[in-house]
C-alpha cells in the first residue's frame, strides 16, 4: 500500500500515512483539527541521456 504525506493547512503539521488507493483522502488534522493537503514530493530518479529507449538497445538492420 503506498505511503502519503499531508501537511495542516492551518497548524503546518505534517505527516505520512499508508492508504489504499482506493480510501478517501485525509481531510482534518489530528493535532488542529485543520484543513490538510496532500503534499507531492519530487521524485528521487531522474533518466537522462541516450539508451533508455526499447529501440536504442537494438542493434541496426544491416542493409
Amino acid at each position: 500500500m503506498p505511503t502519503y504525506a499531508y501537511a495542516c493547512r492551518d497548524c503546518h503539521h505534517r505527516f505520512e500515512v499508508v492508504q489504499s488507493m482506493n480510501e478517501a483522502s485525509l481531510a482534518a488534522c489530528p493535532r488542529c483539527d485543520g484543513s490538510l493537503r496532500r503534499v507531492f514530493d519530487p521524485v528521487g530518479v531522474a533518466f537522462r541521456g541516450a539508451g533508455f529507449y526499447r529501440t536504442d538497445s537494438r542493434p541496426k538492420d544491416k542493409e
